[in-house]
């Protein structure tokens, strides 16, 4: 018998070499043996979505239910997704950054370089949006931002009045100064005041922002207003802007300052005389959030607020299902908390990035997927977002609507209630009551 037809036993079997086995297995046993290579070459079927948000720290009011969300989502998308006839997987991950700004940038360079993430979403103020955002960018990954002023994003990371947009990776749904504007002038006209305006503005990016764009607004619109001057994060001390607001007989305050720092002013204005003179308080950036003002006690009472979303919008949630009311109902439930506004916001974000991803002709292809972002016409819980006509490149507009804190029913197991009391920039949002003066 010639020895040459004898098959090898296993014993004598030659090992397959690497070549030989890639040239049996194909694609598909590459993207087996090598995962990293895989992802590279465009074989991975999980789409990798980062969230980046705060969650503890000076700003975690705004992340408190960020987690009842993610569950959400995450249920919503145990199955996966179909995307031009094929199925994908969906991971989504999530991440604190403790309010940091530098931590947010760190966050994000890990999740682009470690994780390999194919779209980031970020939410929550400059301190987060910003640095997420930048990252980003530099490195040609997709980005999806909301919930902060859009002119602190766009001209807070140098774009130029007038100029074509220099972004090509990052984009942000956002309330902007006109929001503000249109939403404050229709609330303060609602109580009788001398039109004399505090303005209680940090030296940060939102309130350099609203320095430059909402004050001028304010002053055409018939509103003298008193600039208390810039400070800084963190002070402990506002007695030579309470006591130059009182001189100037200011009757309505409009404030942009980190909850804790509110905190600290609104009680030293109680105890020094101002807070009886006032006739609105309008905050912002803090009293977004029932646990900000819960530790202000009876101070807390007639504060109004500029919101961007509320449980009684008309709008349900295209990824869950779910309404406004079932969502704030379902948190409290499961929490034992009052609802709070970013519920649906975090909601609208997560919403808005499904909606890119299949409006994607291929979700792995990044440049593919910037390009769905940059022309996304859809509508979440927060309203429609429409990035082919925002008020600059990069930017879709969402509305603002004007809220107040009120002590609740009886019966209420909540301290307060948050009632809407104007609906100028969306007309389909119902109001529940009239502004209150605050004194």
């Amino acid at each position: 018998m010639n020895k040459s037809n004898i098959p090898a036993s296993p014993a004598q079997a030659t090992p397959p070499n690497r070549r030989h086995v890639l040239g049996l297995a194909g694609a598909t046993g590459l993207a087996l043996l090598d995962p990293t290579l895989a992802r590279a070459q465009g074989l991975d079927n999980t789409l990798r979505v980062g969230f980046v948000s705060p969650r503890t720290g000076p700003l975690g009011s705004f992340g408190e239910g960020d987690g009842h969300v993610l569950a959400l989502a995450r249920k919503a998308l145990a199955s996966g997704l179909v995307i031009g006839g094929k199925a994908y997987k969906v991971e989504i991950l999530d991440r604190d950054t403790q309010s940091d700004p530098a931590r947010a940038s760190q966050l994000a360079k890990a999740l682009i370089d470690n994780d390999k993430v194919d779209l980031m979403l970020t939410t929550s103020t400059p301190e987060v949006v910003n640095p997420v955002s930048d990252a980003c960018e530099a490195a040609g990954v997709p980005c999806l931002a909301t919930v902060m002023p859009w002119e602190a994003w766009y001209f807070g990371r140098g774009a130029k009045p007038g100029a074509p947009s220099p972004f090509k990776w990052s984009f942000l749904f956002s309330f902007g100064v006109a929001d503000f504007v249109k939403s404050y002038i229709s609330q303060w006209s609602a109580v009788p005041s001398n039109k004399r305006v505090a303005a209680l503005l940090p030296n940060d990016a939102d309130g350099n922002a609203i320095r430059n764009a909402l004050l001028p607004h304010l002053q055409k619109a018939g509103f003298t207003v008193v600039d208390g001057g810039p400070y800084e994060t963190g002070t402990t001390d506002f007695s030579a802007q309470i006591a130059r607001f009182k001189a100037e007989k200011c009757e309505i305050l409009c404030s942009f300052p980190i909850p804790p720092d509110f905190a600290t002013f609104w009680r030293q204005a109680a105890q020094q005389g101002l807070a009886k003179s006032m006739k609105v308080v309008q905050i912002a950036k803090t009293g977004l959030f029932a646990s900000t003002i819960e530790v202000l006690g009876p101070l807390g009472y007639n504060l109004s607020v500029a919101a961007y979303w509320h449980k009684n919008y008309p709008y349900a949630s295209a990824l869950t299902g779910l309404t406004g009311v079932q969502l704030a109902d379902g948190y409290e439930k499961a929490s034992g908390k009052q609802w709070n506004q970013q519920l649906g916001a975090s909601l609208s974000l997560l919403d808005a990035g499904v909606a890119a991803l299949k409006a994607a002709a291929n979700p792995k292809d990044k440049a593919g997927l910037a390009k769905a972002l940059s022309t996304l016409q859809t509508t979440t819980m927060m309203g429609k977002v429409d990035f082919t006509k925002g008020p600059v490149g990069n930017v879709s507009s969402v509305p603002m609507i004007g809220a107040q804190w009120v002590k609740p029913a009886a019966g209420s197991k909540f301290k307060y209630d948050y009632v809407i009391t104007e609906n100028e920039s969306d007309p389909r949002i119902p109001v529940a009551a009239k502004l209150k003066s605050y004194s």
